[in-house]
């Protein structure tokens, strides 16, 4: 079992131009989500894509592995399937966002634990227990219904199910982390974009619209993802009051 970590990182991200790149602390963002995923013994390789001049210097000046990619994609899981046709000998591949500086070794091994027990399931996510009170009816934290062998029914930026009667249901926060296995991402990338994906602006639902399976890893609980400028004092306040405490 070989599996590939590779983590996508756009210069030119429309809501945040620059973000990998941006300081987390004394770090480059793109460089913590580098050492997390290479303290995840998990992995075989781990590389940076990116389309970047500037990414990549950053990447090799740290001493981490870079590869360039073409410029028109339109996702970060088309990149890192342009990455995975040049490491044909891996078996499952892991896409470990670049705006996700917090990600543990951790939560990724439990990511690809499937396929570390043998198993080979086209694609995984990672999820955790959804606060019902804050994150159930905020359209931005995304919602994950799973059926009884822990596989996707269903992702959504609504509060879903309904509950019409209480009771205990296998709803989490979905996390956007993914793997999959090396013949699923190379059908993946061409795959057509599908309704729902394109209604609630979930890219995780084009494969269950066409038919796939997504199974559900769990994890503790979510970690701070870097999306716009305001999550990025949010982290450098996380950052600064791990210090004080660490001092104190």
């Amino acid at each position: 079992m070989k599996i590939l970590a590779v983590i996508p990182a756009r210069y030119d991200s429309q809501r945040f131009p620059g973000k990998p790149l941006v300081k987390i602390g004394d770090r480059p963002m793109v460089q913590c989500v580098y050492e997390a995923a290479m303290s995840c013994p998990a992995f075989a390789k781990v590389v940076v894509a990116t389309d970047s001049e500037l990414v990549a210097d950053c990447v090799r000046q740290f001493g981490g592995a870079v590869e360039m990619t073409r410029s028109d994609h339109a996702t970060g899981t088309d990149r890192v399937a342009e990455v995975a046709e040049r490491y044909p000998e891996m078996t499952a591949i892991a896409n470990v966002q670049g705006d996700q500086p917090f990600v543990t070794g951790q939560m990724l091994t439990q990511l690809v634990a499937p396929y570390l027990n043998g198993e080979s399931p086209a694609m995984t996510t990672l999820a955790c227990p959804l606060d019902m009170e804050k994150g159930y009816t905020d359209p931005n934290s995304v919602k994950v219904l799973c059926d009884r062998h822990s596989n996707a029914i269903y992702f959504s930026r609504s509060p879903i199910p309904y509950f019409r009667n209480p009771g205990s249901v296998p709803v989490f926060h979905h996390l956007g982390l993914y793997a999959f296995s090396q013949e699923f991402l190379s059908k993946y990338a061409h795959l057509t974009p599908t309704p729902l994906e394109q209604c609630e602006g979930l890219e995780q639902l084009r494969v269950l619209e066409h038919g796939f399976s997504i199974r559900v890893c769990l994890t503790e609980k979510s970690v701070l993802e870097i999306n716009t400028p305001e999550d990025l004092i949010q982290a450098q306040q996380l950052i600064k009051g791990a210090a004080t405490v660490n001092h104190a």
